[in-house]
């Protein structure tokens, strides 16, 4: 298992949820959006460029069939909180880490390549949504934050300002952050800096010790990889548009005539 292969430091205090659920402060967070996935659930991601959102590769794939998703059918709702959003975004193509695996199995692996880009229809240029920068990985007692949706909080983000690196091998970060389903491809964020600057994304839970723990990949080395594999037209991209019915009109067809489009599921 992959808590046998790290070794972990104290637990030092960490702060509680704090719900963002009012513009003012939710504001400097907008970059960080609920992900609705096909009807099927949602994850947690974040705008790293105005056309980029950054999240989790397994929130890509069908858990059940283990199918990946119709980008077509994912959408980023920046900012997101009590039924509106700062932006919406439909999703043109994702790409997942070249090493990644979608399987039941959490594994050091697996965590650590558990990374994933969107690329959006649109970039989202917006004032209010302003992409976050991407710092190195943390070192172990370093002290982090997180934003995500979750399961009961999925209408509204919540901060952990601080909560702890508590152990870092090979990739793949434990820390004391609260987390639950919906958060996987939270942001984790170093305030080192000051300006808060993503360090890694949420890939699962666990328990250690009997205390729940996040695991995440640190993002500093993989960020390239995945950009170089949507210039090179890798990844998925959405399915071919339905095919559509046009009226005719006295024996001619109608150019602007109504359109039937068979409804997707979902």
């Amino acid at each position: 298992m992959i808590m046998a292969l790290l070794p972990v430091a104290g637990q030092a205090d960490t702060s509680r949820l704090q719900r963002l659920d009012t513009a003012e402060t939710g504001r400097a967070w907008d970059a960080v959006g609920r992900i609705d996935i096909d009807g099927a659930g949602f994850c947690t991601g974040t705008l790293i460029a105005p056309e980029l959102v950054l999240t989790a590769a397994h929130c890509l794939f069908d858990k059940t069939t283990g199918q990946r998703f119709d980008p077509a059918r994912i959408e980023f709702l920046a900012g997101w909180r009590n039924g509106r959003a700062s932006a919406y975004r439909r999703v043109r193509r994702a790409v997942t880490h070249p090493d990644y695996m979608f399987d039941g199995t959490v594994t050091s692996e697996r965590v650590r390549n558990d990374v994933a880009l969107l690329e959006l229809q649109q970039p989202i240029r917006n004032t209010t949504v302003i992409p976050f920068a991407i710092a190195e990985r943390p070192r172990k007692g370093a002290q982090v934050g997180v934003v995500s949706y979750a399961k009961g909080r999925s209408e509204a983000p919540s901060l952990q300002r601080v909560c702890d690196v508590m152990a870092r091998q090979r990739g793949v970060i434990v820390m004391s952050c609260d987390v639950d389903f919906g958060s996987s491809g939270a942001p984790i964020f170093s305030f080192d800096t000051g300006a808060p600057r993503i360090v890694s994304v949420v890939s699962a839970k666990a328990e250690l010790r009997g205390t729940q723990v996040a695991l995440g990949s640190a993002v500093d080395g993989q960020i390239a990889r995945l950009r170089a594999e949507l210039a090179a037209g890798k990844g998925f991209a959405q399915s071919p548009p339905p095919l559509r019915k046009r009226v005719v009109v006295n024996g001619r067809r109608d150019d602007i005539g109504a359109k039937f489009i068979r409804p997707g599921g979902g």
